[in-house]
């Protein structure tokens, strides 16, 4: 396959720094370094925040990016598969207009009013949500939603859903002093951030994609990657994502057929995801690394305090490729007690 180059111009694009436990975000320098130059059409099986994808396409690639999570999948359908629509002025109108449903848009208000959000912020939220279908095209959508997403992240403390002290750190002066956003609107931190967004919307000249499936059931379907980027979850060394980050998920689903559970008010039941728990990752490992034997290179994101540990790793990888380990040690934490002063990020370099 004929591979073009890719244009240094690409680099100039900014990636929106994300708010995200186990983004590789930081870690892309690093990474880039080992992404051969000549392959031609790259996977992101786990997309995550999107960073990794992000960089790919920044270096030409055809990219594709997949996460089973929609609100991921969002990310990569407004910042990969989209070349070229961002939101205007007339697209704002439309997003920040009145309720077009208030009996079917108000499950942000009935949830979490009261519990992440003052109830006026959780009605806006639904109203806004109510807006986002009609936007003139998929991407104005996903590119809308994953904005929002973002300005959710911003405003409560420590940037996920997985505690109960929002409005509580509101509250708090000395929080506030530290974080404005605790008390902004969100519809001024969403324009705040929009720029950024819009700005980082750019056309490599590629036919990119964002798929949301389970990873097991999409690899046998692309026959055309020649590589691709594995970050599974890290079992015992990050955060549950789903319970993390529920209400991301929840506002954009918008579910219907959902129980919402505990005091966070997650969703249940969560997504299957089979990698994130220590009784299944194994099992699901092993059938990611024997699914992927078609595409020749194969990068693997790992943590030296995850389950299974390097040396499994490296056992179920070697009946494919040839594995060579690459460390690179944490000095301050960075949330998730994978990435805790000390320990290891881990890139497995994985060819024929």
């Amino acid at each position: 396959m004929e591979c073009s180059l890719f244009k240094n111009d690409y680099l100039n694009y900014k990636f929106p720094e994300p708010q995200y436990l186990g983004a590789k975000y930081i870690h892309r320098a690093w990474i880039a370094q080992f992404i051969p130059t000549d392959s031609c059409v790259a996977l992101d099986a786990f997309g995550g925040s999107q960073s990794i994808a992000y960089l790919l396409k920044q270096m030409g690639k055809t990219t594709y990016t997949n996460d089973f999570l929609n609100f991921n999948y969002q990310i990569g359908k407004a910042l990969i598969e989209n070349s070229g629509n961002v939101l205007n002025q007339e697209d704002l109108d439309i997003l920040f207009s009145p309720n077009q449903n208030p009996t079917e848009y108000n499950l942000i208000e009935k949830l979490y009013a009261n519990l992440f959000f003052y109830p006026e912020e959780a009605a806006w939220l639904d109203s806004f949500r109510s807006n986002v279908p009609r936007l003139q095209n998929t991407f104005k959508q996903s590119l809308a939603l994953s904005v929002m997403c973002r300005s959710m992240t911003r405003k409560v403390t420590m940037g996920h859903f997985a505690h109960t002290q929002a409005l509580t750190y509101a509250e708090d002066p000395a929080r506030v002093k530290r974080n404005r956003s605790l008390i902004r609107p969100l519809r001024d931190i969403f324009l705040d951030i929009l720029p950024h967004y819009n700005a980082a919307v750019f056309d490599n000249q590629k036919a990119n994609k964002s798929f949301q499936e389970n990873i097991l059931d999409l690899l046998p379907t692309l026959s055309d990657v020649d590589l691709v980027y594995f970050d599974p979850p890290y079992c015992n060394s990050h955060a549950d994502y789903q319970s993390f980050y529920h209400l991301l998920e929840t506002f954009v689903e918008y579910w219907k057929d959902k129980q919402f559970v505990n005091g966070i008010k997650r969703y249940e039941p969560k997504r299957y995801s089979g990698f994130d728990k220590n009784s299944e990752a194994i099992n699901s490992l092993k059938l990611l690394f024997e699914r992927a034997q078609h595409i020749p290179t194969w990068l693997v994101s790992y943590n030296d305090r995850s389950y299974p540990d390097i040396n499994t790793m490296v056992n179920m990888i070697e009946p494919y490729r040839k594995v060579k380990v690459e460390h690179k040690r944490y000095t301050n934490g960075r949330g998730g007690k994978g990435s805790v002063a000390g320990s290891n990020e881990i890139l497995l370099i994985c060819k024929t």
